[in-house]
């Protein structure tokens, strides 16, 4: 388990139950105020904020405890998880949530890139749930779920004002079992349905292939945490093979560790080069992360895809690549994720993943919900799809070839 780590996922893998967490006492100021005792709950002086009283929490837990029908079967630590899911949800930042101990466990492992499912990842844009990514090679993507594809109804259950939290406790179970989409794509007059059999679901972090005779082409399909030794071994079989261009395919890769980004990117960057800069808001406080590593293909023509499931750490790489070395950008607009999250182990080993900063390319660019626009739009239709056509790798082959 990674006690503290910082994390750039526009959200939890829709295999990681995001049910919220607390733990047994919690400081949110400086000023000190004794409460009540209540039965069954660990009572130490909580810190009390300006402004706020807090004293209409321990009234509500009282009038509960003492006046619910079935105070007896209260679950006071259940009660507490559900009072910081309400404050969480008031800050109305998706990407800021607890984990209890369970699902803390389950995201460690998601992000390992091992883990039980259908294969995709999930998120709320324009206040309706919809499909970030589907994972290589996983149930959702051979089900043929697409990015920006929204979710109408989860099995019987409509997903109007559904948070992505209750959305995963419905898409949860067993492999081997059934979950049904209702999914609505652009261009669709109408919904369609979709039959996903849940599977163990093992996803590589990277592939790669020699194409044309000299031209590398990597599938990254997410910044999980062996994806930077899983690099370090594609470099070298690169470096001893013919490829002397690069075209690195960041599509549908939906994020994960901005370590891991920093250091793939110090593969393709001058050491000490920009990658991104931290911006933690009105507080004025910037910080500028830096490639870092061994950069032999610094020297190497490359190209990069992006489309709509591109998020957080391949928006950060691609935008450094192009600000630090005018690399081109082919396909669709990027997912648009520019807030970075730390994640904290608390003491109970439930944890708390919480945006602290948003992101910025090395030139000062936001991609928070814009996203990055790409030097060459490629647009992959239904008929690409269904036919097994990929226009954009064949653009992104025919400009690289004439680097």
């Amino acid at each position: 388990m990674i006690p503290f780590v910082r994390t750039i996922f526009p959200f939890l893998f829709l295999l990681v139950a995001i049910l919220l967490s607390f733990g047994a006492g919690f400081s949110i100021g400086k000023d000190q105020a004794a409460l009540v005792p209540i039965e069954g709950v660990s009572n130490i002086d909580l810190g009390k904020p300006t402004g706020a009283d807090f004293s209409l929490f321990w009234d509500a837990w009282r009038t509960v405890q003492e006046q619910y029908v079935a105070r007896g079967e209260l679950n006071f630590q259940d009660m507490i998880y559900g009072a910081i899911s309400g404050m969480v949800s008031s800050l109305e930042d998706p990407y800021t949530v607890f984990l209890n101990p369970e699902d803390s466990k389950r995201f460690s492992e998601d992000v390992s890139g091992v883990f039980e499912g259908v294969g995709m990842e999930i998120g709320i844009r324009q206040k309706q749930l919809r499909v970030i990514s589907p994972l290589e090679g996983t149930p959702a993507q051979k089900a043929g779920l697409r990015p920006g594809d929204r979710i109408l109804k989860i099995n019987d259950t409509s997903t109007e004002n559904m948070t992505v939290e209750k959305a995963v406790s419905l898409i949860r179970g067993p492999k081997g079992t059934n979950v049904t989409f209702s999914i609505l794509r652009e261009g669709w007059n109408e919904s369609k349905e979709f039959t996903i059999e849940r599977a163990v679901i093992q996803v590589p972090s990277l592939k790669w292939e020699l194409k044309e005779g000299n031209i590398a082409y990597v599938k990254l399909n997410q910044f999980s945490a062996k994806a930077g030794r899983d690099f370090a071994k594609a470099a070298g079989e690169i470096l001893a093979s013919s490829a002397k261009k690069i075209v690195l395919d960041l599509r549908n890769n939906p994020g994960g560790y901005l370590e891991v980004s920093q250091d793939i990117a110090g593969w393709f960057l001058a050491k000490g080069s920009a990658v991104v800069i931290e911006d933690f808001g009105k507080e004025g406080k910037q910080q500028v992360y830096q490639a870092r590593g061994n950069p032999v293909f610094v020297s190497y023509p490359m190209v990069v895809l992006i489309n709509e499931g591109s998020a957080s750490a391949s928006e950060i790489l691609a935008g450094a690549l192009r600000d630090g070395r005018g690399i081109t950008l082919i396909g669709e607009k990027s997912f648009g994720k520019g807030s970075v999250q730390e994640l904290k182990e608390l003491k109970d080993r439930s944890a708390l993943k919480v945006t602290v900063a948003k992101w910025l390319t090395p030139k000062g660019e936001s991609i928070s919900d814009k996203g990055l626009e790409p030097d060459i739009v490629v647009k992959m239709d239904e008929k690409d799809v269904d036919e097994k056509r990929d226009p954009q790798l064949e653009k992104a082959l025919e400009v690289v070839g004439d680097l």
